[in-house]
């Protein structure tokens, strides 16, 4: 079977089971099978016996919606490569703009002591090393196996990694962190039908719930960024699109600067904040 029959039998399988973009992952799939880049694949794949089987299992897989990123072991965020799979959050590209923030809000500064809460994988941490390598970047996340995911991308990069509950973590550094950043659960417990299937049925719970109206753990991150930021120091953190007046609300009461910020797409995706 020719590649291009390949990707025409595996994009209408994607497409029957509704995965929300089935030319583009049967494409990525057959790359990451063959080695051969997407550009090229109807030209000089030649997939051999081993590879057509092992294509059909990752597009059965992708059928039932496993998540890409699970069935390829990685996914690439920002300027770095991470590995996920079972356990832990898949970063979205949303989450790129909130690294992006916390790493022009070191720009300026000589040594920069950063917080990530609810670090899941490690992408935020990672990407705020990777292009600040001054800045001193510290990381909590509570669920274990997604620790355990933070622990193999973060290995080596001497970022201080700890599992524990971000809301007590890092007392050590109280009134010394220039930003906290943090990627939090925001999802309300009776939305569930409205979750993608990828994050509904494989993403930790840990990553997704969070009271009945989403902000519990944006309360947390308030009264914990406030405990850990310096004077001047600024705290970021992501929400649902439907947040954007509700989360800076949270941050309302003794915060200077509270702002809401656009994803890409134009989405209210985060909020951030000044401690005076």
């Amino acid at each position: 079977m020719t590649a291009k029959r390949l990707l025409e039998d595996a994009t209408a399988a994607l497409e029957a089971a509704g995965v929300p973009s089935p030319r583009v992952d049967a494409e990525l799939l057959l790359s990451h099978v063959t080695g051969v880049p997407r550009a090229l694949l109807a030209v000089a794949a030649r997939p051999n016996d081993l590879q057509r089987k092992t294509y059909l299992e990752m597009i059965d897989a992708r059928a039932r919606r496993v998540p890409l990123q699970h069935i390829t072991g990685s996914t690439a965020f920002r300027y770095v490569d991470l590995e996920v799979g079972p356990g832990v959050f898949v970063p979205r590209p949303e989450t790129e703009v909130l690294a992006g923030w916390a790493i022009e809000s070191c720009a300026a500064l000589e040594a920069p002591v950063v917080v990530d809460l609810c670090t899941g994988s490690g992408a935020i941490a990672l990407s705020v090393l990777d292009e600040v390598p001054s800045a001193r970047v510290h990381a909590v996340e509570l669920d274990e196996a997604a620790y355990g995911w933070a622990v193999r991308n973060l290995a080596g990069t001497g970022i201080d990694l700890r599992q524990g509950d971000a809301a007590d973590a890092f007392a050590d550094l109280d009134g010394t962190v220039d930003v906290v950043v943090a990627n939090p659960p925001y999802i309300p417990l009776d939305a569930w039908e409205s979750v993608a299937p990828e994050a509904r049925d494989h993403d930790p719970s840990l990553a997704l719930w969070s009271g009945d109206d989403g902000l519990d753990t944006m309360r947390m991150i308030e009264a914990t960024a406030w405990r850990l930021l310096k004077p001047g120091g600024a705290v970021g953190a992501e929400h649902a699109d439907v947040q954007g007046e509700s989360a800076p609300a949270v941050f309302a009461a003794r915060w200077s600067d509270v702002r809401d910020h656009d994803d890409l797409a134009g989405r209210p995706r985060f909020v951030t904040a000044r401690r005076p």
